[in-house]
């Protein structure tokens, strides 16, 4: 009676396992539902359909991940780094074969959406897949036309991961999704000011659609979690856009932090910064370079102005900022031949730094950014300050034409204590909050980044 019963035990046992199995199977390996299934799709869009859809693609930057300055656009294969091993973009022409030629509409939804490929494999979130979430259909159909029709298909096998086994393993992301991501397209809300007319609030709302969705603002200014995933995917969470460290850079607060973010900017300091890729604050460089010469500098102004006006709602936090920024004027003096001999990092500073960036720091008009004040020199994190010393920053391409004032590398010229001895002393000259930089940072930095060569794949628009 005994063995029996254990029998039964047992049994009831193994058949709990099997339909939990089951149950997880269906889940990992179901496959999304989208508003375009059933729908064939086979007659040709219009051309203002197209037209559209490439500007959705300018809005989302897709040709930044998906290209390299060695191929062709979105042909992929632009290394990505995670805490697990490399990832590399895909291929997203439309060949049939190393592409996205056989996907259909909703194929290509679920893929841009939902984070799953055609043959059903989940994607790695380093596709801002959370963010395309928000994506109206309207644009999702206008992406998919302009792919599908203007995109000249290549023939181009995709790079390996570079994870092993068996963190390469995707199907715990379908559980990642469930837990990290939200669904649905992106709903008008009420503006965050409630004195707002109806023009302001769909300036506000459209902002917010660009900055939430197409922009994916979030992937890089967005704290991340234990699993890698953002904290907050919109403005409800006070550490929305709050600044992040990724891949060797540190996304500044794109708050009203006066230290870390935009509290000192306006309305119009954004749109220049965003139409221009300069303003008196600041010069895009970083992954940011890459945004403004494949993406912001193509949107139009009134969506730039939007963006310009959601981002400035959103308040700072001045607990987490500290004591507003305010230049030191007893730091502005020219310094003398024995402070230079005494001061670590005066000395690099005046013959490295000073002739572009000034010796007050207050840099050259809009053309060379300030250091004194600017959030790489306030922020705790001193990755940017490090990786853009060590290797440079892109040439800014607007309009077609290379800025002549791109930061050079100094990682031939200067030691890791000589660059941390510089970069301490901006960091603690003229007001700035920073703190000092250890040379171990430098060396970690110097060992995993290279010069920076500008992804520069800048597409023709018709």
């Amino acid at each position: 009676m005994i063995k029996s019963r254990i029998r039964r035990t047992l049994t009831s046992f193994l058949v709990v396992c099997l339909v939990a199995a089951a149950g997880i199977t269906w889940f990992v390996t179901r496959t999304p539902s989208s508003p375009f299934d059933g729908r064939v799709g086979t007659e040709a869009p219009s051309a203002e359909l197209i037209q559209h859809g490439e500007y959705v693609a300018r809005l989302s930057d897709c040709v930044a991940c998906h290209s390299t300055p060695e191929r062709a656009p979105f042909v992929g294969g632009l290394e990505m780094a995670t805490p697990m091993g490399s990832i590399f973009a895909t291929n997203i022409t439309p060949d049939p074969g190393t592409g996205i030629g056989a996907y259909s509409l909703a194929d290509f939804d679920r893929a841009i959406r939902h984070g799953v490929a055609k043959n059903g494999h989940r994607l790695y979130p380093a596709m801002p897949y959370p963010s395309y979430a928000k994506l109206s259909d309207d644009d999702l159909r206008a992406l998919y036309a302009y792919f599908m029709h203007e995109v000249r298909p290549v023939h181009q096998e995709n790079k390996p991961v570079g994870i092993p086994w068996p963190l390469n393993m995707r199907w715990p992301l379908a559980l990642w999704n469930t837990v990290f991501t939200e669904s649905g397209t992106y709903q008008t809300k009420a503006s965050a000011d409630s004195r707002a007319s109806a023009d302001t609030g769909a300036l506000w709302n459209r902002g917010a659609y660009l900055v939430q969705g197409p922009g994916h603002c979030g992937s890089c200014h967005t704290p991340r979690g234990w699993a890698m995933n953002e904290q907050a995917l919109d403005e409800i969470s006070p550490i929305y856009l709050s600044g992040a460290l990724l891949d060797g850079w540190y996304a500044p607060s794109l708050r009203g932090d006066r230290n870390t973010g935009l509290g000192r900017w306006n309305e119009a300091d954004l749109y220049q910064f965003l139409k221009t890729g300069r303003n008196q604050h600041a010069v895009v460089f970083g992954s940011m370079a890459d945004a403004f010469n494949n993406s912001t500098q193509f949107m139009t102004d009134n969506d730039l102005k939007a963006i310009a006006h959601y981002l400035k709602s959103l308040p700072g936090d001045p607990a987490r900022d500290g004591t507003p920024w305010n230049h030191d004027a007893t730091s502005s003096d020219p310094l003398t031949i024995q402070e230079r001999r005494t001061t670590a990092g005066a000395q690099t500073f005046m013959a490295k730094c000073s002739y572009c960036h000034g010796q007050n720091g207050r840099g050259q008009g809009q053309w060379i950014p300030p250091l004194a004040g600017s959030a790489s020199s306030l922020a705790k994190e001193s990755a940017s300050s490090i990786n853009v010393t060590l290797n440079g920053s892109a040439r800014v391409v607007a309009n077609g034409v290379p800025d002549a004032y791109r930061m050079p590398p100094f990682r031939l010229q200067l030691s890791d204590q000589e660059i941390a001895d510089v970069l301490t002393f901006v960091r603690t000259s003229w007001g700035n909050t920073g703190g000092a930089v250890n040379p171990a940072e430098v060396k970690e930095l110097r060992e995993r980044t290279s010069p920076t060569s500008s992804n520069i794949v800048i597409l023709q628009m018709r």
